[in-house]
């Protein structure tokens, strides 16, 4: 006897159950991914201003919520860190294209905007959106025309392939939950020859009073910009309290 199968029954069957498959598989794909970058991390127990996971024998510091954006923006902050000093340093260029990683209410974005004037571009990334909104009110305040904000995640930067000309991290890296993938989008959003500046306040300067989780000392930085394909150019010790190490992407 032969079956006769309806298609205008079965079809729809067939395709959910493809659909299906599609899915676990992607799971999959996703949930292999998962477990090969969480080798990379060492789990240990949570010292106070930790998150319980070490990367590159380096526990990572809990990161500042949004609730803490008026420290962003205290009085004492330039006077502190001379933000003057490290923009020459940088040497922008009218034109460039510039990340702002971990932007918060934009303390840095205008400035960098500022510098590379109505011609270039710079992208500020954050994670938070309550920091995006109030970056996004600082720069319609201040007239800010050419800054880009972008709501990233804790594992991507969300930019263009191969359209950054510099990326900044300025007391950012030491808390970033997930530094090896968020440094290999970074490195991916470079141009060839771009360059990464991590800023953070010098771990090996024990009258930098700042918590010690907070702080990194030039010597992780370099192990883990160059552990991603990035090349040291330079040490920048000139800032007031901080450290501004300098890498290029070949």
């Amino acid at each position: 006897m032969h079956r006769i199968f309806h298609t205008h029954r079965t079809l729809p069957i067939l395709l959910a159950c493809l659909s299906a498959l599609t899915l676990l598989s992607s799971a999959s794909i996703d949930a292999a991914a998962q477990a090969a970058a969480d080798t990379r991390y060492e789990r240990v127990v949570p010292s106070p201003d930790g998150i319980g996971k070490r990367y590159m024998g380096r526990e990572i510091a809990g990161v500042m919520g949004w609730e803490g954006a008026q420290w962003l923006e205290r009085e004492s902050r330039a006077r502190e860190e001379r933000p003057e000093l490290l923009l020459r340093e940088l040497a922008l260029a009218p034109g460039m294209t510039v990340a702002d990683i971990g932007a918060g209410t934009g303390y840095y974005t205008w400035q960098l905007a500022k510098q590379v004037g109505p011609g270039g571009r710079v992208y500020a990334v954050d994670v938070q959106p309550e920091m995006i909104s109030m970056l996004d009110n600082q720069m319609a305040k201040r007239g800010v025309r050419n800054v880009v904000s972008v709501l990233g995640s804790e594992t991507t930067v969300k930019l263009p392939s191969g359209s950054v000309d510099l990326a900044i991290m300025v007391d950012v890296y030491h808390e970033l939950a997930y530094p090896a993938e968020v440094l290999d989008s970074i490195v991916k959003a470079l141009k060839p020859g771009g360059r990464v500046v991590f800023v953070e306040y010098r771990a090996e300067d024990p009258a930098v009073a700042i918590k010690p989780l907070h702080k990194m000392s030039e010597r992780q930085v370099r192990r883990e910009a160059t552990a991603h394909g990035l090349k040291w150019e330079r040490s920048v010790e000139s800032l007031p309290m901080q450290h501004a190490i300098v890498f290029r992407k070949p």
